[in-house]
């Protein structure tokens, strides 16, 4: 059976129609294709725009917190978006993060980091850190709790969440109390079933993008066998202490071994871990067609994680 012929019924007309795209050969066009068009802003939620110091001089945030705030302090979460650790910006998340704000009664912090190949690691996950300890350090300014911080992304986002989480442990904070790397890229060994199986152009997310994505993400690093898992967090060596998590990926979904290995070692590490598997479902599937049953079953599922997990 082909890609096409495996794709749930409810998604493949999208898939029937993409086009796909070749990073290597047309990376603009592909950072182009995740440019969203302004959402119409919800009255629930105060979205602002801000410029605080990252890892590389100033860098923008953008900050979701509902329109109505008390005096009481909120909890927060650092959402990252995804693009493959090469494309994207928090503006193509604006919906989803104005849903966390609302179904999970907390502030989302979303962090504008710098983009490979122009700025490889450790460019990406060291923006991400200085966004999350901002964040704390600034809490009582944004009305956060401290006590209820969570991280999440996905896809690029998702290996940026995993990759943050490791490194906030090892560096004794800012303290977590939940991760979502959501069908997270986490290995550039690329020598996994899922990775050779789906290679199709009009996959979402194949084989020779994911390739390249990662070779401009690591840039000098690349091939080296040693490289810090803050950059692939698939080689870190212990995934022991590390918050209670939540992930989820499409059968169909290139990150699909890697991302079952990283559920098992996190089981097996003692973390408290949830995790679906979602027969027919490709790369981002959700978000690409947000109003199949299938796509609103997985997104309304790790919205009400997230929610559960700020408000114990």
């Amino acid at each position: 059976m082909n890609f096409e012929s495996r794709v749930s019924p409810q998604l493949r007309s999208i898939i029937e129609q993409f086009p796909g795209f070749q990073l290597e050969d047309n990376l603009e066009m592909g950072r182009s294709m995740l440019s969203s068009p302004p959402i119409e802003q919800s009255e629930h939620v105060s979205t602002t725009s801000r410029m605080i110091q990252g890892a590389g001089g100033e860098m923008l945030i953008k900050l979701y917190e509902p329109a109505l705030r008390t005096s009481d302090k909120l909890p927060a979460m650092l959402w990252i978006h995804g693009g493959g650790y090469v494309m994207g910006h928090p503006n193509m998340d604006d919906a989803l993060c104005e849903r966390f704000v609302q179904e999970a009664k907390c502030v989302v912090v979303s962090v504008d980091y710098r983009l490979a190949p122009e700025h490889p690691y450790p460019a990406a996950i060291n923006d991400c850190y200085a966004a999350l300890t901002w964040m704390a350090n600034e809490a009582d300014s944004l009305g956060i709790d401290v006590n209820r911080l969570a991280i999440a992304g996905a896809s690029g986002g998702g290996g940026l969440t995993a990759a943050l989480a490791l490194m906030a442990r090892d560096k004794g904070g800012p303290a977590l109390i939940f991760q979502m790397p959501l069908y997270p890229m986490i290995d550039n060994r690329n020598d996994t079933a899922s990775s050779h199986e789906i290679t199709a152009v009009n996959a979402t997310w194949n084989r020779a993008n994911n390739v390249h994505a990662w070779g401009m993400y690591l840039g000098e690093h690349y091939g080296d066998n040693e490289v810090s898992p803050y950059a692939v967090p698939a080689k870190a060596e212990s995934l022991a202490g590390l918050p209670p998590t939540y992930t989820c990926i499409g059968q169909l979904d290139l990150f699909r071994d890697e991302t079952i290995d990283y559920v098992t070692r996190l089981a097996q590490a003692g973390v408290d871990v949830e995790f679906h598997l979602y027969p027919g479902g490709f790369h981002s599937f959700e978000m690409i067609v947000p109003l199949a049953e299938v796509s609103k079953r997985a997104s309304k599922s790790y919205v009400e994680a997230m929610a559960r997990a700020l408000n114990p």
